[in-house]
Protein backbone atom coordinates (compact mmCIF):
# COMPACT_ATOMS: atom_id res chain seq x y z
CA UNK A 1 0.00 0.00 0.00
CA UNK A 2 1.18 3.75 -0.30
CA UNK A 3 -0.20 7.26 0.74
CA UNK A 4 -1.79 7.99 -2.23
CA UNK A 5 -4.45 4.83 -1.43
CA UNK A 6 -5.25 6.26 1.87
CA UNK A 7 -7.82 8.85 0.48
CA UNK A 8 -5.18 11.79 1.60
CA UNK A 9 -5.55 15.08 -0.10
CA UNK A 10 -2.58 15.89 -2.99
CA UNK A 11 -1.23 18.21 -0.74
CA UNK A 12 -0.70 16.10 2.32
CA UNK A 13 0.83 13.62 -0.42
CA UNK A 14 3.14 16.33 -1.76
CA UNK A 15 4.39 16.99 1.64
CA UNK A 16 5.22 13.18 2.51
CA UNK A 17 6.87 13.31 -1.10
CA UNK A 18 8.72 16.14 0.47
CA UNK A 19 9.76 13.81 3.45
CA UNK A 20 10.73 10.87 1.59
CA UNK A 21 7.55 8.69 2.24
CA UNK A 22 5.80 6.92 0.01
CA UNK A 23 4.63 3.73 1.66
CA UNK A 24 2.82 3.98 5.51
CA UNK A 25 4.19 1.72 8.02
CA UNK A 26 1.60 -0.67 9.46
CA UNK A 27 0.40 1.79 12.45
CA UNK A 28 -0.58 4.57 9.63
CA UNK A 29 -2.38 2.48 7.03
CA UNK A 30 -4.32 0.85 9.90
CA UNK A 31 -4.64 3.77 12.11
CA UNK A 32 -5.42 6.66 9.45
CA UNK A 33 -8.75 5.47 7.65
CA UNK A 34 -9.97 4.94 10.90
CA UNK A 35 -9.11 8.42 12.00
CA UNK A 36 -10.56 10.00 8.23
CA UNK A 37 -13.54 8.09 9.45
CA UNK A 38 -14.04 9.57 12.26
CA UNK A 39 -13.97 7.03 15.13
CA UNK A 40 -12.23 7.16 17.80
CA UNK A 41 -8.94 4.80 18.65
CA UNK A 42 -6.71 3.51 20.77
CA UNK A 43 -4.03 2.23 19.31
CA UNK A 44 -0.42 0.56 20.18
CA UNK A 45 2.51 0.17 18.31
CA UNK A 46 6.25 -0.11 18.67
CA UNK A 47 8.70 3.59 18.92
CA UNK A 48 9.64 4.41 15.97
CA UNK A 49 6.63 2.90 13.64
CA UNK A 50 5.30 6.68 12.91
CA UNK A 51 2.37 7.24 15.61
CA UNK A 52 2.71 11.10 14.94
CA UNK A 53 1.85 10.69 11.49
CA UNK A 54 -0.74 7.92 12.02
CA UNK A 55 -3.26 10.02 13.85
CA UNK A 56 -2.13 13.87 12.23
CA UNK A 57 -2.13 13.39 8.79
CA UNK A 58 -6.55 12.49 8.39
CA UNK A 59 -6.74 15.22 10.89
CA UNK A 60 -4.45 17.71 8.92
CA UNK A 61 -5.93 16.87 5.76
CA UNK A 62 -9.35 17.29 7.31
CA UNK A 63 -8.80 20.97 9.09
CA UNK A 64 -6.20 22.61 6.55
CA UNK A 65 -8.37 22.11 3.78
CA UNK A 66 -11.29 23.59 5.09
CA UNK A 67 -12.64 26.76 3.92
CA UNK A 68 -11.02 29.94 5.02
CA UNK A 69 -12.77 31.72 7.85
CA UNK A 70 -11.83 29.31 10.50
CA UNK A 71 -12.61 30.71 14.04
CA UNK A 72 -9.71 31.63 16.44
CA UNK A 73 -10.20 28.67 18.94
CA UNK A 74 -8.38 25.62 18.45
CA UNK A 75 -9.92 22.38 17.15
CA UNK A 76 -7.18 20.15 17.44
CA UNK A 77 -5.61 19.19 21.14
CA UNK A 78 -2.65 16.97 21.70
CA UNK A 79 -1.67 16.17 25.33
CA UNK A 80 2.64 14.99 25.46
CA UNK A 81 4.25 13.45 28.41
CA UNK A 82 7.20 16.16 27.55
CA UNK A 83 8.05 19.12 26.09
CA UNK A 84 10.67 17.56 23.77
CA UNK A 85 7.99 15.41 22.28
CA UNK A 86 5.67 18.19 22.31
CA UNK A 87 8.23 20.17 19.57
CA UNK A 88 8.89 17.08 17.93
CA UNK A 89 4.71 16.73 17.32
CA UNK A 90 4.80 20.25 16.78
CA UNK A 91 7.56 20.26 13.57
CA UNK A 92 5.74 17.02 12.25
CA UNK A 93 2.70 19.22 11.98
CA UNK A 94 4.43 21.75 10.09
CA UNK A 95 6.20 19.73 7.72
CA UNK A 96 2.87 17.61 6.67
CA UNK A 97 0.62 20.44 6.69
CA UNK A 98 2.96 23.45 4.73
CA UNK A 99 0.44 23.01 1.55
CA UNK A 100 -2.67 23.74 3.68
CA UNK A 101 -3.75 26.06 6.19
CA UNK A 102 -2.40 24.65 9.26
CA UNK A 103 -1.57 26.70 12.73
CA UNK A 104 -0.17 25.36 15.99
CA UNK A 105 1.45 26.11 18.94
CA UNK A 106 3.11 24.79 21.85
CA UNK A 107 2.24 24.75 25.30
CA UNK A 108 4.71 23.56 27.52
CA UNK A 109 6.15 24.93 30.83
CA UNK A 110 9.83 25.34 31.53
CA UNK A 111 9.77 28.56 28.77
CA UNK A 112 7.95 32.21 29.52
CA UNK A 113 4.12 31.47 28.39
CA UNK A 114 4.22 35.32 27.00
CA UNK A 115 5.10 34.03 23.42
CA UNK A 116 2.52 31.36 23.65
CA UNK A 117 -0.20 33.57 24.81
CA UNK A 118 0.38 35.96 22.25
CA UNK A 119 0.31 33.33 19.36
CA UNK A 120 -2.85 31.45 20.86
CA UNK A 121 -4.25 35.28 20.53
CA UNK A 122 -3.49 35.25 16.67
CA UNK A 123 -5.28 31.92 15.64
CA UNK A 124 -4.62 28.92 15.91
CA UNK A 125 -6.07 25.37 14.91
CA UNK A 126 -3.79 22.40 16.41
CA UNK A 127 -2.41 22.72 20.23
CA UNK A 128 0.24 20.34 21.14
CA UNK A 129 0.82 20.64 25.23
CA UNK A 130 2.04 18.97 28.13
CA UNK A 131 -0.88 18.80 31.09
CA UNK A 132 0.67 21.61 33.53
CA UNK A 133 1.08 24.33 31.61
CA UNK A 134 -1.99 23.73 29.13
CA UNK A 135 -4.22 23.41 32.71
CA UNK A 136 -2.53 27.15 33.46
CA UNK A 137 -3.28 28.86 30.25
CA UNK A 138 -6.96 27.18 30.49
CA UNK A 139 -7.19 28.59 33.85
CA UNK A 140 -5.73 32.44 33.30
CA UNK A 141 -8.70 32.48 30.58
CA UNK A 142 -6.00 32.25 28.02
CA UNK A 143 -7.09 29.53 26.30
CA UNK A 144 -10.27 28.14 25.28
CA UNK A 145 -11.21 24.64 24.66
CA UNK A 146 -14.75 24.67 23.54
CA UNK A 147 -14.52 24.26 19.41
CA UNK A 148 -11.85 20.91 19.67
CA UNK A 149 -13.30 18.42 18.04
CA UNK A 150 -9.77 16.08 18.31
CA UNK A 151 -8.37 15.27 21.16
CA UNK A 152 -5.06 13.23 21.43
CA UNK A 153 -3.35 11.95 24.14
CA UNK A 154 0.12 10.68 23.03
CA UNK A 155 2.23 8.09 24.99
CA UNK A 156 -0.69 7.55 26.80
CA UNK A 157 1.22 5.39 28.90
CA UNK A 158 4.10 7.68 30.03
CA UNK A 159 1.90 9.85 30.83
CA UNK A 160 -0.17 7.57 33.41
CA UNK A 161 3.70 6.59 34.75
CA UNK A 162 4.70 10.44 35.35
CA UNK A 163 1.43 10.77 37.31
CA UNK A 164 -0.50 12.78 34.69
CA UNK A 165 -4.01 10.94 35.06
CA UNK A 166 -5.69 13.34 37.41
CA UNK A 167 -5.09 16.03 34.84
CA UNK A 168 -5.65 14.24 31.95
CA UNK A 169 -9.11 13.26 33.30
CA UNK A 170 -9.84 16.95 34.13
CA UNK A 171 -8.33 18.41 30.91
CA UNK A 172 -10.72 15.61 28.65
CA UNK A 173 -13.66 17.16 31.30
CA UNK A 174 -12.88 20.51 29.36
CA UNK A 175 -13.25 19.71 25.94
CA UNK A 176 -16.89 18.63 24.67
CA UNK A 177 -18.24 16.30 24.00
CA UNK A 178 -19.39 14.97 20.57
CA UNK A 179 -15.62 15.08 19.87
CA UNK A 180 -13.39 12.63 18.29
CA UNK A 181 -10.72 11.09 20.73
CA UNK A 182 -7.51 9.10 19.79
CA UNK A 183 -5.18 7.92 22.32
CA UNK A 184 -1.89 6.36 21.24
CA UNK A 185 0.52 4.32 22.93
CA UNK A 186 3.60 2.55 22.53
CA UNK A 187 2.53 0.68 25.52
CA UNK A 188 -0.97 -0.94 26.50
CA UNK A 189 -1.53 -1.36 30.07
CA UNK A 190 -4.66 -2.17 31.94
CA UNK A 191 -4.35 1.42 32.78
CA UNK A 192 -4.30 2.71 29.75
CA UNK A 193 -7.15 0.62 28.71
CA UNK A 194 -9.11 1.99 31.90
CA UNK A 195 -8.52 5.54 31.05
CA UNK A 196 -9.49 4.95 27.47
CA UNK A 197 -12.83 3.34 28.76
CA UNK A 198 -13.27 7.16 30.81
CA UNK A 199 -12.40 9.74 27.59
CA UNK A 200 -13.29 7.26 24.71
CA UNK A 201 -16.82 6.36 22.87
CA UNK A 202 -17.12 3.01 20.78
CA UNK A 203 -13.44 3.27 20.28
CA UNK A 204 -11.84 1.20 17.52
CA UNK A 205 -8.81 -1.19 18.29
CA UNK A 206 -5.35 -1.14 16.54
CA UNK A 207 -2.06 -3.13 17.63
CA UNK A 208 0.47 -4.02 14.98
CA UNK A 209 3.48 -5.39 17.76
CA UNK A 210 2.99 -7.27 20.99
CA UNK A 211 3.47 -5.71 23.92
CA UNK A 212 6.94 -5.02 25.11
CA UNK A 213 8.46 -6.29 21.88
CA UNK A 214 11.70 -4.54 20.20
CA UNK A 215 11.72 -3.58 16.20
CA UNK A 216 13.69 -6.55 14.44
CA UNK A 217 15.91 -4.25 12.72
CA UNK A 218 17.65 -3.25 16.10
CA UNK A 219 20.84 -5.09 16.20
CA UNK A 220 21.21 -5.41 20.26
CA UNK A 221 24.32 -6.62 22.08
CA UNK A 222 25.21 -6.88 25.67
CA UNK A 223 28.38 -5.95 27.77
CA UNK A 224 29.52 -7.02 31.40
CA UNK A 225 32.22 -4.66 32.95
CA UNK A 226 32.55 -3.90 36.49
CA UNK A 227 30.85 -0.73 37.13
CA UNK A 228 34.05 1.04 38.23
CA UNK A 229 35.36 0.29 34.30
CA UNK A 230 32.25 1.98 32.64
CA UNK A 231 33.70 5.13 31.74
CA UNK A 232 36.41 3.98 30.05
CA UNK A 233 34.96 1.42 27.90
CA UNK A 234 32.23 3.79 26.92
CA UNK A 235 35.08 5.76 25.66
CA UNK A 236 36.11 2.40 24.09
CA UNK A 237 33.29 2.40 22.22
CA UNK A 238 32.70 6.15 21.26
CA UNK A 239 36.39 6.29 19.54
CA UNK A 240 35.32 4.09 16.83
CA UNK A 241 34.71 5.94 13.76
CA UNK A 242 30.76 3.98 13.37
CA UNK A 243 29.42 5.33 16.45
CA UNK A 244 29.22 8.89 14.63
CA UNK A 245 25.52 9.86 16.05
CA UNK A 246 25.20 8.03 19.64
CA UNK A 247 22.69 8.34 22.39
CA UNK A 248 23.65 7.18 25.58
CA UNK A 249 21.19 6.64 28.61
CA UNK A 250 21.26 7.30 32.04
CA UNK A 251 19.24 6.66 35.19
CA UNK A 252 19.54 10.07 36.81
CA UNK A 253 20.37 13.34 36.22
CA UNK A 254 23.79 13.36 38.59
CA UNK A 255 24.67 10.39 35.98
CA UNK A 256 23.80 12.26 33.00
CA UNK A 257 25.94 15.06 34.18
CA UNK A 258 28.67 13.28 35.21
CA UNK A 259 29.18 11.12 31.95
CA UNK A 260 29.10 14.08 30.16
CA UNK A 261 31.77 15.49 31.73
CA UNK A 262 34.27 12.14 31.40
CA UNK A 263 33.43 12.65 27.83
CA UNK A 264 34.18 16.34 27.35
CA UNK A 265 37.42 16.00 29.31
CA UNK A 266 38.33 13.06 27.24
CA UNK A 267 37.72 15.24 23.69
CA UNK A 268 34.39 13.32 23.18
CA UNK A 269 31.68 16.30 21.50
CA UNK A 270 28.76 15.46 24.39
CA UNK A 271 25.58 17.56 25.72
CA UNK A 272 23.45 16.58 27.90
CA UNK A 273 19.37 16.70 28.30
CA UNK A 274 17.88 15.90 31.67
CA UNK A 275 15.05 17.58 34.30
CA UNK A 276 17.57 20.12 35.66
CA UNK A 277 18.09 21.84 32.63
CA UNK A 278 16.08 24.85 31.30
CA UNK A 279 14.36 23.89 28.53
CA UNK A 280 16.18 26.38 26.05
CA UNK A 281 19.52 24.38 27.19
CA UNK A 282 17.60 21.40 26.25
CA UNK A 283 16.38 22.71 23.25
CA UNK A 284 19.83 23.59 22.42
CA UNK A 285 21.85 20.48 23.49
CA UNK A 286 19.27 18.20 20.99
CA UNK A 287 19.72 20.73 17.91
CA UNK A 288 23.15 20.68 18.43
CA UNK A 289 22.99 16.80 18.07
CA UNK A 290 20.53 16.86 15.17
CA UNK A 291 22.69 18.68 13.40
CA UNK A 292 25.99 16.53 13.90
CA UNK A 293 27.65 19.39 16.15
CA UNK A 294 27.99 16.98 18.90
CA UNK A 295 28.68 13.75 18.49
CA UNK A 296 27.12 12.15 21.86
CA UNK A 297 23.49 13.30 23.46
CA UNK A 298 23.78 11.82 27.28
CA UNK A 299 19.99 11.90 28.46
CA UNK A 300 17.55 10.50 31.17
CA UNK A 301 14.29 9.13 30.41
CA UNK A 302 13.01 12.48 30.10
CA UNK A 303 14.16 12.09 26.21
CA UNK A 304 13.33 8.66 25.61
CA UNK A 305 9.65 9.20 24.35
CA UNK A 306 10.44 12.82 23.16
CA UNK A 307 13.58 12.59 20.60
CA UNK A 308 12.90 11.72 17.08
CA UNK A 309 16.45 12.25 14.88
CA UNK A 310 17.38 10.83 11.99
CA UNK A 311 20.23 8.71 11.64
CA UNK A 312 21.10 7.74 15.13
CA UNK A 313 23.91 5.34 14.71
CA UNK A 314 23.81 3.51 18.03
CA UNK A 315 21.78 3.60 21.40
CA UNK A 316 23.87 2.93 24.42
CA UNK A 317 22.14 2.13 28.06
CA UNK A 318 24.86 3.37 30.25
CA UNK A 319 22.29 2.25 32.39
CA UNK A 320 19.76 0.48 32.47
CA UNK A 321 16.01 1.20 33.09
CA UNK A 322 14.03 -0.10 35.55
CA UNK A 323 11.28 -1.68 33.31
CA UNK A 324 11.39 -3.61 29.95
CA UNK A 325 8.93 -0.50 28.56
CA UNK A 326 11.42 2.49 29.10
CA UNK A 327 14.66 0.19 27.90
CA UNK A 328 11.90 -0.44 24.50
CA UNK A 329 11.21 3.19 24.53
CA UNK A 330 15.25 4.09 24.58
CA UNK A 331 16.55 1.72 21.69
CA UNK A 332 13.34 2.69 19.60
CA UNK A 333 15.12 5.97 19.03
Amino acid sequence: MRFTDLGLSEPILHALGDCGYDEPTPIQEKSIPIVAAGHDLIASAQTGTGKTAAFTLAIIDDIGTRPSGKGDTPLVLILTPTRELAQQIDENIREYGKYVNTRSVVVVGGVSSAQQINKIRQGVDFVVATPGRLIDLVEQRELDLRDVEFFILDEADRMLDMGFVHDVRRISDWVPRPRQTLLFSATMTSQVASLASTVQTNAQTVSVAPPATVADNIDQRVMYVDKADKPELLLDLLRHDDTEHTLVFTGTRVAAAMVTRHLEVNGVKASAIHSDKSQSQRQRALEAFTKGKIKVLVATDIVARGIDVDGISHVINYELPDDAENYIHRIGR
